[in-house]
């Protein structure tokens, strides 16, 4: 088990315990031709959602 950030989920659907899968997701930019910064969050898995 781990403490996360989530994504792709509302808050009332969240549950300890929920099947989830890393995803990478771009956190910022510096600047319009800079450096860009990528981070991994957790997304539920089988929300719904075609794999």
């Amino acid at each position: 088990m781990v403490t996360a950030q989530l994504t792709d989920v509302a808050p009332e659907d969240v549950r300890i315990g929920m099947p989830v899968e890393m995803v990478t997701r771009k956190l910022r930019a510096q600047g319009d031709e800079g450096t860009i910064i990528y981070g991994y969050k957790f997304r539920p898995t089988g929300l719904g959602r075609a794999h």
